[in-house]
């Protein structure tokens, strides 16, 4: 790594700062002399990713790995995990936990075709837990696999040309862009360019298909016939997050990136260029003040045939300046925080080769999808099914998504799209084919739309298999909403478009902090309750009331639901109705996320 930094790199942040000595140092010597995170000291140590992996795939005694692999696999796209559901029977009958692999796809720009759909359909039944979960970062995971299904599974992966490489880890993930088929042109310049940052800023290394897919090994057997041109051996201080938006919608939540490009529009819907934004991110620890959420401003307007190379400038600048000492200090979002805007766009013109205009004028107008048919421009059409909390499986007595979407990929002569929020697009449906994809639809009792609480609503996986999880929140979101939406409709809301989201922990998988109603789990049925979000997802919100059971979640905003009725404007939505009536401070960015929490006043 120390290859790639400048003169000029500010030499505080260096991950290699280390006194001379009469010999070149190693990187472990140098790591141990920075005081580098024990994840870093991992990354030097594992040859490229590989660490004891494939030895550790032999060992039948555990369904686990040993717990540096357990970090160098989330770069391969997995994540051991346990049902906890079950952990307390397994512990008292003294058995090891139920492990098994959460596996996720790097799927740039979330499109794949029907032949693809079907291979992955099949790998859910096959080898993960019946169902296919549509992420909010617009790609698949499968639950439930078991160690020794782990290299059938990644090869029925690779045999649809798909992998999971860089879909987890300290690398930049899988590249989010517009959904909206609408606008062709539009969509077809935003998901080739995620697709090109993804392709161009994938790991090098030859450890994915060595591993999983028996590849051989690369010449000469050592790290020395082995490089990473971009990310060097301890590849990125934090994981890293970029998508691609076209206005007026923001349906992919770019204001919550590490990395943005927002398509900047002609009269005709041409894309001219892009502005870029930088330091978003929503993760935080409960009760530590020096973590916080942040919205990403917008740095600068690139040309088309720049895009590329700003990606891999900002990508880099955070490899060299990021905080390889203290990981939860370690996204984009506290570089900027530390470093300031300025300082970091003059260092990203600087490896581009050139300086770039400021930002052109943009109007975001909300983060839902579009649900129904919408024409396109060319004149296909497009359906977007509501898929709650994205778990594509077949329910008793209610909609068959697994089976359904499976008919519908055996007769679909388009693509399929995923959404940032969960939802499927059956894609670019030929006219005369619109009424066959609707009966298949009505067949499988699949849903066109939802209350419009649910429509506006986003969970993550949580409990039981989310290692992390505090609470419940994909199992219990549902029922929840069942409970608002009554206390909507009684004060005349039902169809008002208010957007809710629920983690089961500070993480933000679900992008809590930038929904006007944002549930964070504390602990068992308890909750941190924020309002005050942006529509559009360009405003954080505020902590309003703090470990909240499940029971008074309902109680506290129904009030305000009512003051929201009665005293709104016309066109105000609910996140500036709370902050304009005093009922919650208005949040600035970063450290104000923590300033001037609770409750400003009581609800009359």
């Amino acid at each position: 790594m120390a290859d790639h930094k400048t003169a000029d790199t500010p030499t505080a942040e260096r991950v290699y700062e280390t006194p001379p000595t009469e010999r070149p140092i190693t990187d472990a010597e140098a790591a141990r002399a920075a005081k580098l995170s024990a994840n870093e000291h991992i990354k030097i140590a594992s040859g490229y990713l590989r660490g004891t992996l494939a030895d550790g795939l032999l060992k039948n005694a555990t369904g686990a790995i040993s717990d540096d692999d357990g970090q160098l696999v989330k770069f391969h796209g997995m994540y051991l995990q346990d049902d906890r559901d079950l952990r307390a029977e397994r512990t008292r009958k003294k058995l090891d936990k139920a492990y098994s692999f959460m596996i996720r796809l790097r799927i740039a720009g979330g499109v794949v075709t029907p032949k693809q759909w079907l291979i992955l359909d099949e790998i859910a039944r096959t080898y993960a837990n019946g169902t296919l979960r549509a992420t909010t970062r617009q790609t698949f995971q499968y639950h439930g696999v078991i160690k020794s299904n782990l290299k059938r599974t990644m090869a029925a992966i690779d045999a649809a040309l798909l992998d999971t490489i860089a879909a987890c880890g300290d690398v930049n993930r899988n590249v989010m862009a517009a959904t909206n088929p609408a606008q062709k042109g539009a969509h077809e310049a935003a998901y080739t360019l995620a697709k090109d940052i993804s392709d161009s800023l994938l790991p090098k290394t030859n450890a994915w298909r060595e591993i999983w897919l028996d590849g051989e090994r690369v010449v000469g057997g050592d790290d020395v016939a082995e490089v990473e041109p971009v990310y060097g051996k301890t590849y990125l201080p934090r994981k890293f997050k970029t998508i691609v938006a076209v206005p007026p919608s923001n349906e992919v939540d770019v204001y919550a990136h590490d990395l943005g490009f927002i398509a900047i529009l002609d009269e005709a819907g041409k894309v001219t260029g892009w502005n870029v934004t930088v330091g978003g991110g929503m993760g935080m620890t409960h009760g530590e003040t020096d973590t916080f959420p942040r919205t990403a401003d917008v740095m600068l307007f690139a040309e088309p045939e720049y895009a590329l190379k700003v990606a891999e400038a900002v990508m880099t600048v955070q490899r060299d300046w990021g905080n390889r000492n203290v990981r939860k200090n370690a996204r984009l979002k506290y570089t900027i925080e530390r470093y300031g805007l300025k300082a970091f766009r003059a260092e990203v013109e600087k490896r581009v080769g050139r300086a770039f205009q400021d930002p052109k004028p943009f109007t975001l107008t909300g983060n839902g999808d579009r649900y129904g048919w919408v024409a396109g421009d060319d004149g296909t059409h497009h359906l977007t099914l509501y898929v709650p909390s994205g778990r594509i499986k077949d329910v008793e007595g209610g909609p068959q998504f697994l089976a359904g979407l499976r008919r519908i990929a055996e007769v679909h002569q388009g693509d399929f799209r995923l959404t940032g929020n969960q939802n499927v697009i059956i894609a670019n449906v030929p006219a005369d084919r619109k009424a066959e994809i609707d009966a298949l639809v009505q067949e499988y009792r699949l849903t066109t739309g939802a209350g419009a609480l649910r429509r506006n609503s986003l969970a993550c996986v949580a409990l039981p298999t989310c290692g992390l999880a505090l609470a419940e929140s994909e199992r219990y979101l549902p029922s929840l909403i069942d409970e608002l939406e009554e206390s909507l409709a009684s004060h005349g809301l039902a169809e008002d478009d208010i957007t809710i989201r629920m983690t089961g922990c500070p993480n933000g998988c679900a992008r809590p902090f930038i929904a006007e109603i944002g549930l964070v789990g504390r602990g068992p049925e308890r909750y941190n309750l924020y309002l005050g979000a942006a529509f559009d997802g360009s405003r954080l919100s505020k902590l309003y009331a703090e470990d909240v059971t499940a029971a008074d979640i309902r109680p506290k905003l129904d009030p305000l639901f009512a003051a929201y009725a009665k005293d709104r404007t016309t066109g105000e939505r609910f996140g500036d109705f709370v902050i304009r009536a005093g009922y919650v401070a208005k949040t600035g960015n970063g450290p104000d996320f923590h300033a001037q929490t609770g409750a400003q006043k009581a609800v009359a």
